[in-house]
């Protein structure tokens, strides 16, 4: 009963806190509870109560903190532009730049080399957004 009543008591800090460790100890109350339940003495209630405790702590937190400092995956805006495919519309050169259709929407656009130029219908990548225009090779 006692392991039971620690386990509640260490989850309200784990609810106001948001400090998984004081989760990984309630769970090792449980185990200690649960040992308890099956007859087992004091000192194995200790011992099962430490060993799952320390082990949830040393495999949990430092997968947690690799992923906390992972960056996210998903870009999005005009990040998520940036190396995609898109359609001339009208020519595109270095100057005067023409039109783009790019993932759906119609852009403005100039090629990254000067001197090259795009004819409508030919595929493009796009490099950058520079403002509202798409820079493109």
């Amino acid at each position: 009963m006692w392991w039971l009543i620690a386990a509640v008591g260490l989850g309200i800090p784990l609810v106001v806190t948001a400090m998984p460790e004081f989760g990984m100890l309630a769970v090792g109350a449980v185990a200690g509870a649960v040992t308890a339940a099956l007859g087992g003495g004091t000192v194995a209630q200790f011992l099962v109560f430490t060993a799952v405790s320390v082990g949830l702590i040393a495999v949990v937190r430092p997968l947690a903190n690799r992923n906390r400092r992972q960056s996210p995956q998903l870009a999005s805006g005009i990040d998520a532009l940036k190396g995609k495919s898109a359609t001339v519309l009208e020519r595109v050169d270095g100057g005067a730049g023409g039109r783009i259709k790019l993932a759906g929407e119609i852009w403005s656009a100039r090629a990254l080399d000067g001197e090259r130029i795009y004819e409508p219908g030919q595929q493009v990548d796009v490099v950058e957004i520079d403002g509202a225009t798409a820079v493109v090779i």
